[in-house]
């Protein structure tokens, strides 16, 4: 296994077949994705007074003796509840090899909940960055902001992307791409630290623009899709002036203005948070697999759908405004299979959309 750069499924599956990554049951059907590897919950939750990190020296359960307030079995359901936080041990844990590193995310589904779900590990420093070399297992921190949700052993509800090296692309390369490419259409390539996105608040038709969480809405099962009417859920927003108003502690699903494109040999992050965008966070889910987008791969250009939650003020979105920006990587080698290309991908060709738990109009 050589080559700089993120791993495609099939070295993924090469790190299951050598023991450096280690699960506690078979691998399920769909669980390598093109550019990572879904982490599947344990069997028990812990309910904890604070979201923590391990820190250097130390393990989580060093630190879930501290802070656990009770344990959850969940193995024949359970509710994590929304404003509470939760730690689940994984079923999958690592032995990596010294040149390899890893990053974790949460699945696009999960993000558009804003259900808040982040790794961390044994002397962890920082969420979802796992060293070159970790040897142990791996958490989920589960934090539910908007809606209480039903979960299983087994669900997923996060993911992990291994990189060997470092293979991200400066502006000078990513201009090049674009020229061969065409990364994003819609709108001008805005290319500083990444490649910029907007917010769409002007649509084609109609002027339905987004939809902003309910805050008393009921409990949803992840494992039931297209099962809940979005009418209990979200409430819709119109406008046909461009422009909309955040409310502080208000969680809202938006859409680009560009239709994004990740070529095969190619992944990409949404870039954090930065303070200077704004008063909000845009995007609890970052991995854009390769194929995304891409023509062959039944994409035509794909949409980003925004995670936006609101900080301390109100603040005025306008249409068009720059929220974020995506990081590309080299891929280490082509995946066999792209994003949306014979593989249940839910998002491609997308452009406004709910998570796949609510019913379609």
């Amino acid at each position: 296994m050589t080559g700089t750069g993120v791993l495609p499924a099939e070295q993924i599956s090469q790190l299951v077949d050598t023991g450096a990554i280690r699960v506690s049951a078979p691998l399920a059907p769909g669980q390598v994705q093109p550019a990572s590897l879904d982490l599947r919950l344990g069997d028990v939750a812990y309910r904890v007074r604070a979201s923590f990190l391990a820190g250097g020296g130390r393990s989580v359960a060093d630190r879930l003796a501290d802070f656990e307030m009770h344990r959850i079995d969940l193995s024949g359901g359970a509710v994590l509840e929304k404003g509470c936080v939760y730690v689940v041990p994984l079923m999958e844990r690592l032995a990596l090899p010294d040149d390899i590193q890893a990053v974790a995310n949460a699945k696009s589904s999960t993000g558009r909940l804003d259900l808040l779900t982040r790794a961390i590990t044994d002397g962890g420093e920082e969420f979802d960055r796992i060293r070159a070399g970790y040897d142990g297992p791996l958490y989920a921190e589960i934090c539910p902001r908007s809606f209480s949700v039903l979960v299983r052993p087994g669900q997923r509800l996060n993911q992990i992307r291994f990189r060997r090296g470092q293979a991200m692309l400066n502006d000078a390369q990513l201009t090049q791409l674009h020229a061969t490419h065409q990364l994003v259409a819609g709108g001008p390539a805005v290319i500083s630290d990444g490649l910029g996105f907007s917010v769409d608040l002007r649509p084609q038709s109609g002027d339905l623009v987004g939809y902003r969480a309910k805050p008393h809405a009921g409990v949803i099962d992840l494992d039931r899709i297209g099962a809940y009417d979005p009418a209990e859920f979200w409430e819709e927003l119109r406008t046909d002036a461009g422009r909309i108003i955040l409310d502080p502690g208000a969680f809202y699903i938006l859409v680009s203005r560009e239709s994004v494109h990740i070529p095969p040999d190619y992944a990409a992050e949404m870039a954090p948070y930065l303070a200077m965008v704004g008063e909000f966070r845009v995007h609890y889910a970052g991995f854009f697999d390769p194929g995304f987008g891409h023509d062959a791969a039944g994409g035509t250009g794909s949409r980003g759908v925004l995670e936006v939650r609101c900080h301390e003020a109100p603040f005025v979105l306008e249409h068009g405004q720059v929220v974020g920006r995506l990081v590309y990587e080299r891929m280490a080698a082509r995946p066999g299979t792209l994003y949306g290309a014979g593989i249940a991908s839910n998002y491609q060709g997308q452009g406004l959309k709910l998570s796949k738990h609510f019913r379609t109009t």
